[in-house]
């Protein structure tokens, strides 16, 4: 059984809007077209399998930003997540297990 640990809602917090970001993030790339800039399209057969991409408008200057704005708070999540204090409180195995844990933790219902 998996030990329990008693996350600051800061930290759980921190980690579910990392998963909210991250889905996010994926949605939108599945969406958007392969390629950032125009591009009139290719058919490559030289390799070991064929590699086939449609013309392209590219990503428009709103679609670049918000991308852009979406990896830049995931990686401030991430950042915050993975220096939080909590952590000092662990090592070793005990560091990775804790870790582990509040990846799959919900986060908290605000207690208003």
């Amino acid at each position: 059984m998996a030990k329990t640990y008693d996350f600051p809602s800061d930290l759980l917090d921190g980690q579910a809007e990392l998963h909210q970001v991250r889905a996010e993030l994926s949605a939108l790339l599945k969406r958007l077209p392969w390629s950032v800039a125009p591009h009139d399209g290719f058919s490559d057969d030289n390799g070991w399998r064929k590699v086939e991409r449609p013309a392209t408008p590219g990503w428009s200057p709103d679609e670049q930003a918000y991308v852009e704005k979406l990896r830049r708070r995931e990686h401030e999540l991430a950042v915050f997540v993975t220096t939080h204090p909590f952590w000092q409180n662990f090592q070793g195995a005990e560091a990775v297990e804790a870790r582990s844990v509040v990846k799959h933790a919900q986060a908290r219902p605000n207690d208003d």
